[in-house]
């Protein structure tokens, strides 16, 4: 593929997402942290993308979800999340650390810092969680995504359900022992992460029902919910 005709596929391939928002100025770090999760993603499907930066990674996003249903993109994703920690330090966080409030609070001041690259601002908050025994505290393990870079690049229901919420929730609860839940908000791309927080049934939650974004590319025609997540 020539420069030029690179160039084009790329524009071409932006345009397939929602219309840019945001223009974000990924630091050095940032590249490398996008270049390690994209490197990760390729070894794990076999397979590359002509695409550069945080474009690229959301192209081998799109890749994960080629011929396989819901269940299968999940079990893809918790293969790259595993990939990049290794199991001795998911073995000793479960046995050393249970998620007490200052725990998840601790998780959330660490989520606001580290994951910006890869959804955008984020800001503390105070939320109320409720604990094993029904009883519900105020702590500030509250994370709010002002407008998530991935589902706003993506454009996709499907992709932000299977291949973030869904793992990620799945990963912190089971492989760290500290429970997540996200709820994203599919009108202004907006996120709430609470850490500690068990996540509900999936079928329960409103997302469930979530039709398909004007942007969306993956589905022949806009549906009523998303296909993408049912299958």
């Amino acid at each position: 593929m020539t420069q030029p005709q690179q160039a084009m596929t790329a524009a071409s391939y932006r345009s397939m997402g929602s219309p840019a928002k945001h223009t974000y100025h990924d630091t050095l770090i940032d590249r490398l942290l996008i270049g390690l999760i994209s490197r990760q993603i390729a070894r794990t499907l076999g397979s590359q993308t002509p695409f550069k930066g945080y474009v690229g990674f959301v192209d081998l996003s799109r890749q994960i979800m080629q011929g396989r249903n819901a269940l299968e993109q999940q079990a893809v994703v918790a293969v790259v999340l595993r990939s990049l920690v290794p199991s001795p330090v998911l073995t000793a966080i479960r046995t050393l650390f249970t998620p007490t409030r200052r725990v998840c609070e601790l998780n959330a001041w660490f989520a606001t810092r580290l994951f910006e690259w890869l959804v955008g601002p984020c800001d503390l908050q105070t939320v109320e969680v409720k604990g094993t025994t029904g009883q519900s505290q105020l702590q500030t393990s509250g994370v709010h995504i002002q407008k998530c870079r991935y589902l706003e690049q993506s454009g996709c229901v499907g992709m932000c359900l299977n291949l973030c919420k869904l793992p990620t929730q799945k990963f912190f609860t089971q492989d760290f022992g500290i429970p997540l839940t996200l709820t994203p908000n599919f009108e202004d791309f907006s996120c709430e992460m609470v850490f500690g927080q068990e996540p509900p049934d999936f079928t329960t939650e409103a997302a469930y029902q979530q039709g398909c974004l004007s942007t969306c590319t993956l589905s022949a025609t806009h549906r009523p919910t998303c296909p993408t997540v049912r299958d």
